[in-house]
């Protein structure tokens, strides 16, 4: 999933500090640097774009890219999941845009998880989100009339799971990129040498630490 990278459209919380020019050039490089790593693992890789006519195919040249449709990102999300499904039998893993450190290897574990018996796996982030969702079945309930953004997504999201009685398996917990602290933790990430990021590395070389 996945904006296109316009200032003043994406990233708008890190934009107050960064500005929206930065923001948006930040945006644009992790999808780069995500397209990247995606492209050689053994997957069909599909971003789901907003708004729907953005050119976005200019940012990730050469990857599929599908329009996103619907009144919020839920609704978006569990279109993009019933398109895909609907084109053979899935699982389908939704994955964040802005995770491109993400150790890939759990997306792995993610399909294995699904393969041994759960209905939906979650990756939990450190704001209290979710940075990827998968299932082989869609369950609009777990996307409807939820305040995204907000610290409890993750715990709202549980939550439905249970009461619709969904075995669930919990991946390992990262950070996205929203806020000023975590341009700090991604570049402790490519710092030591966890994940190439260049197109990434060089608009936070750009950028002052925001720890001081």
């Amino acid at each position: 999933m996945a904006k296109h990278p316009v200032p003043g459209r994406v990233k708008t919380r890190l934009a107050r500090t960064i500005g929206a020019a930065a923001a948006a050039a930040l945006s644009a490089a992790l999808a780069r640097d995500l397209a990247r790593r995606l492209a050689p693992l053994p997957y069909a890789v599909t971003w789901a774009v907003w708004p729907p006519e953005a050119p976005f195919d200019g940012v990730v040249a050469g990857a599929r890219c599908i329009p996103q449709r619907g009144a919020d990102l839920g609704d978006r999300m569990a279109n993009a999941i019933a398109a895909l499904l609907a084109e053979g039998p899935g699982p389908v893993l939704v994955l964040g845009a802005d995770v491109a450190h993400l150790d890939l290897a759990v997306l792995d574990a993610a399909g294995a998880a699904l393969a041994s018996g759960a209905e939906v796996v979650l990756g939990p982030a450190l704001d209290g989100g979710y940075y990827l969702i998968g299932t082989a079945t869609l369950w609009r309930e777990l996307f409807a009339d939820v305040v995204w953004g907000r610290g409890d997504v993750l715990a709202v999201t549980l939550a439905r799971t249970r009461a619709l009685g969904l075995r669930v398996h919990l991946l390992p917990a990262t950070f996205d990129v929203d806020e000023p602290a975590d341009l700090d933790r991604l570049r402790e990430v490519i710092a030591r040498g966890g994940v190439s990021l260049p197109a990434t590395a060089a608009v936070l070389d750009a950028l002052p630490s925001m720890t001081g």
